[in-house]
């Protein structure tokens, strides 16, 4: 029970704090992992610690699924150049300057375990990344390069990772080790991603049930990525493939009706996860604090700690800011926004890399003892390392990005809008052409309306908003005085609670269809 409550009062915690965020416009993930470390020292709050396996199976699966699902086949492939850049080079520079330092600092450290303190803390999180970038309005191109980042750089820094704890227990791995293992992390990941949504693809489609068809989505996204971990596939790279095929063959075949609750549950799911993981990021610093405490090394653990953030931040920045310097104009990046020069997305790119739940899963799976039963060497440091990285990228450069955004005037052409609006003539259009030869009068009706809805978007005007329909406020004013009219037929006993829960689903429907800007 003692759990059950904390875990209430967590999430209206989370709550409060991201209405915070939206009031002051600041990034919640930062506020949350702020309100999470005030909590760790709070007397008598909880020591939960993370389990590796769960951690990223509960937060990163689902979280990347909605991630995946959404992203963009054809921005993706129009953005290769600078997204490999920043999942190969920019978290390989990032891994050898990190090693390079912690040897410097620390002469005693293996290179097995510099590089992977290294892998731990280079890639930035998919569910960080998303949680800041989606409350600000980025320039289309450079958010497109952040997403596709996000979405493969765990896998590019997990299998260096796994590499180096390989190296650290048993030695370097052969040539014919080390062969297979790259094979069945790209090649088999992304075979089995496909394989899946395919072998699913007939479950999903079948579904005419709305809660029992999120059952089944939220268990197929799980067990896609604990079936990858069994088969010792990358279970980041499985479950991209596995969403983006997904979404190409299933989306469409799923009814309206089923359609709307399911993104809306998925909405709220991804919000309750990432108010939980970086709420729980917070919580560790206590347990490792008191770790750390026992050998009575705070202060150059900390000092330590310091200068991996420090190395970490820059490297990307250094990479980042050089490869925009020389190849801007080649990648994609100078063409992210008409309004600015190309060093200003290289500065955005850099900066945009805070650290989430993989880094700190990926530093407590670090095993507590080698083969030999000693200690695993600088363990406690790697964990209070990894801690730093993603608390001190949250904060510092959380709460730092939208003024730089802003200090930068990083203006958006709106070439989302632009396409809406051109394929929304061409819908509409079929529409009208469907119904061309109907003399009905609701045919007429529906001319119209569709016509209206042509003629409206073919003026190619920005002053609506997308979601805004022709004579959208005139609906929904005349909705809600039929709504009170609704709520009074029923106090007046002229109508039962089931004709006024009918009444007001319908009119629920009305008012949606009749567009309007959803606030935030």
């Amino acid at each position: 029970m003692h759990t059950f409550e904390w875990i209430i009062a967590l999430l209206l915690g989370a709550a409060l704090l991201a209405m915070l965020a939206r009031r002051i416009g600041a990034p919640s993930p930062a506020l949350l992992a702020l309100g999470g470390m005030a909590l760790a020292f709070w007397p008598g709050s909880p020591t939960w610690t993370l389990d590796p396996e769960l951690a990223l199976a509960l937060f990163v699966a689902p979280i990347l699924m909605d991630t995946a699902y959404d992203a963009s086949k054809r921005d993706l492939k129009a953005n290769w150049r600078p997204v490999a850049g920043l999942v190969l080079a920019a978290v390989g520079t990032t891994v050898v300057m990190v090693a390079l330092v912690s040897r410097w600092l620390i002469p005693d450290m293996p290179w097995a375990v510099a590089v992977a303190l290294g892998a731990i803390v280079a890639p930035p999180d998919a569910a960080a990344a998303t949680a800041v970038m989606r409350q600000l309005r980025l320039p289309y191109k450079v958010l497109n390069i952040l997403e596709g980042e996000s979405l493969l750089n765990d896998a590019s820094a997990l299998l260096i990772y796994r590499l180096a704890l390989m190296t650290a227990m048993a030695g370097p791995p052969s040539a014919g080790t080390l062969a297979p293992i790259l094979l069945m992390t790209v090649f088999g990941s992304v075979v089995a991603g496909v394989a899946f949504a395919y072998l699913l693809r007939p479950l999903t489609r079948r579904m005419a049930h709305a809660p029992t068809a999120l059952v089944i989505q939220f268990c197929c996204t799980f067990g896609v990525w604990i079936a990858a971990e069994k088969l010792g596939l990358s279970g980041i790279l499985t479950m991209v493939a596995f969403a983006m095929t997904s979404s190409r063959g299933g989306g469409s075949a799923i009814a309206a009706r089923l359609r709307v609750p399911i993104f809306a549950v998925w909405e709220t799911v991804v919000f309750v996860l990432n108010a939980f993981a970086f709420v729980l990021i917070g919580l560790q610093l206590r347990p490792i604090w008191q770790r750390l405490g026992d050998s009575g090394t705070h202060q150059e653990a900390v000092v330590f700690a310091t200068v991996v953030l420090a190395v970490t931040v820059l490297a990307r920045v250094g990479w980042v800011m050089t490869y925009s310097a020389f190849t801007a104009r080649h990648s994609g990046l100078a063409d992210s926004a008409r309004t600015h020069p190309a060093w200003a997305g290289g500065m955005v790119l850099s900066w945009a890399g805070m650290r989430g739940i993989v880094t700190l899963a990926a530093a407590f799976a670090v095993p507590e003892q080698l083969p030999d039963g000693s200690p695993f060497p600088y363990r406690d440091l790697i964990l209070l390392s990894a801690f730093a990285v993603v608390f001190g990228t949250l904060v510092l450069q959380g709460f730092t990005l939208k003024p730089l955004i802003r200090w930068l005037r990083m203006e958006d052409n709106d070439p989302v809008g632009q396409e809406v609006r051109s394929a929304r003539i061409q819908i509409y259009q079929a529409l009208l052409a469907s119904i061309e030869h109907d003399t009905s009068f609701p045919a007429g009706l529906l001319r119209k309306e569709y016509q209206a809805v042509v003629d409206m978007n073919a003026r190619d005007t920005t002053e609506l908003p997308l979601e805004e329909v022709p004579g959208g406020p005139l609906r929904r004013q005349a909705i809600a005085v039929a709504r009170t009219k609704a709520v009074e037929l029923r106090e007046q006993d002229v109508i039962g609670d089931h004709a006024y829960r009918v009444l007001i689903q319908e009119l629920d429907w009305a008012e949606l269809s009749a567009g309007g800007a959803v606030e935030d």
